[in-house]
């Protein structure tokens, strides 16, 4: 008997994430270990041989199987490049895109280390040149089926997302309305040219970036997309005033440049993707708030308190859209 709005991933039980990777040849020891992820369920495990896997079970009609085979292209390519990422596994028949108890699922090696540290000017250059190399691998081609980013589309579906459930009350319906509104018509000032995108890595923060002293590898391309470069980078400049941010965006664009040029003009374009990651972020919780890991992860999203904070966050980002001073 089905359990009415059960969430797919309520099936996904240890015993079925095992018979899933040993369908593949692959002999798991022990039990595997959930890892901190939400959109979709990712694993680590150990086979017989004690080597470490990380299996990621995607989440159901996010991506279509041509936008996940796309993406393990993308991976395949980027390593035959010399690019430090973690590609997927694939079996004898040269598939990396699996399929079991109606969940496409991939193994990719794991990755051991930490993050960066990015108040270091070494990490910085060495990320620099990371997603340099990235880049001059994936400005070859085009994204065939991966989505092209759209700020208007994602500001304006960030916005309906949140306004459409009862999140707010109604004085924060009325404030989150102006504001939201005020971000998206400084957005539709601020738009980059088609020519501009390019793939890229999509979600480029600390968490998807590991290694040991300076020498890194990207994981978790799920968000992968055409998009400015300066997507990859603008994460990473998280100093708190204007001199120490100049320095972050020297050390990363000059190790960028050692296997890429890099069109400063794109450096406007930080706080309308900043704003945009902001709108999201909320969006993103209310939207996927019937799976049960989101109410267990983020339970603070149903207080009052959460709302008004996003709301000031979101004034303060407007006046940043105005006036972005430390690029003056």
């Amino acid at each position: 008997m089905v359990v009415a709005n059960q969430h797919p991933f309520n099936s996904l039980m240890p015993a079925r994430i095992v018979d899933a990777i040993e369908s593949l040849g692959i002999w798991v020891s022990g039990e595997p270990f959930a890892l901190n992820s939400y959109e979709n369920r990712v694993f680590m495990l150990s086979d017989d041989e004690r080597q470490r896997w990380i299996a990621k079970f995607y989440r159901p009609d996010r991506w279509s199987e041509a936008q996940l085979r796309e993406e393990h292209v993308f991976l395949d390519e980027l390593k035959t490049a010399g690019v430090a990422v973690a590609a997927p596994w694939r079996d004898s028949r040269g598939d990396s895109l699996h399929r079991a108890n109606g969940f496409y699922f991939a193994l990719f090696p794991h990755v051991p280390g930490q993050a960066p540290e990015l108040d270091n000017p070494g990490h910085l250059f060495a990320l620099g040149e990371l997603i340099g190399r990235l880049h001059a691998v994936s400005s070859r081609h085009a994204f065939a089926a991966r989505p092209v980013m759209e700020p208007l589309a994602l500001a304006a579906s960030s916005r309906e997302d949140v306004l459409a459930g009862n999140w707010l009350n109604r004085r924060q319906r009325r404030a989150y309305a102006r504001v939201s509104e005020s971000l998206q018509q400084s957005l539709s000032h601020q738009v980059w040219p088609d020519q501009a995108a390019i793939r890229v890595h999509g979600d480029c923060h600390l968490g998807n970036i590991l290694g040991r002293d300076d020498d890194f590898t990207l994981v978790d391309f799920d968000d992968c997309m055409m998009a400015p470069a300066v997507q990859d980078l603008w994460m990473m400049l998280t100093a708190q005033n204007d001199s120490e941010l100049r320095l972050q965006l020297s050390e990363l664009l000059e190790g960028y440049e050692e296997h890429m040029p890099f069109d400063r003009c794109q450096l406007e374009w930080i706080e309308p993707l900043r704003t945009l990651r902001l709108m999201r972020y909320s969006a993103w919780l209310v939207a996927r708030w019937q799976d049960p890991a989101f109410p267990r992860a983020f339970p603070w999203v149903a207080s009052e308190d959460y709302w008004d904070q996003h709301i000031r966050i979101l004034e303060q980002q407007r006046l940043a859209l105005d006036n972005p001073q430390w690029l003056a």
